[in-house]
């Protein structure tokens, strides 16, 4: 991951926290969709909002679809408002990363007091996703 990569990423989490310190937590999880819409338009971050993500088996084009909540610049985000987050959270956005090969995602909740935003890189070699945080991003951030 590119510096610019990773302050993508920052810059979106950042817009997350501006949606909770707005709305604050526990409502649906559609109002903080469009809220965040509204709040990554405003930080000038290309976002495509309930992206339809298509599956293929063996070549042939599926009929059933994925739609992640956010495609942000090569990174998907995943909304939640629960109480806390659970492995099957993490399960759905993984898939959504390993099915479009996206490598860089983050998984935000809403719910909590405090923002609750992991972030994840999709490492393909091993099919293996790495919680990105304060300890260990450097160690994945480039030196170009």
């Amino acid at each position: 991951m590119t510096k610019e990569e990773y302050l993508g990423i920052y810059n979106i989490v950042g817009a997350a926290m501006e949606v909770h310190r707005e709305l604050g937590r526990g409502m649906e999880e559609a109002i903080y969709q469009e809220a965040l819409a509204i709040e990554l338009s405003r930080a000038g971050i290309s976002a495509e909002r309930e992206k339809p993500l298509h599956l293929t088996y063996k070549g042939q084009p599926l009929k059933k679809f994925y739609i992640a909540d956010f495609y942000c610049d090569g990174v998907i985000v995943e909304l939640k408002s629960v109480a806390s987050l659970l492995p099957e959270h993490r399960a759905q956005l993984f898939n959504y990363m390993r099915i479009t090969g996206t490598l860089r995602g983050i998984l935000v909740n809403f719910g909590e007091k405090s923002l609750r935003a992991e972030r994840y890189l999709y490492l393909p070699a091993e099919d293996d996703f790495v919680l990105v945080n304060e300890s260990n991003y450097r160690q994945f951030i480039e030196n170009k």
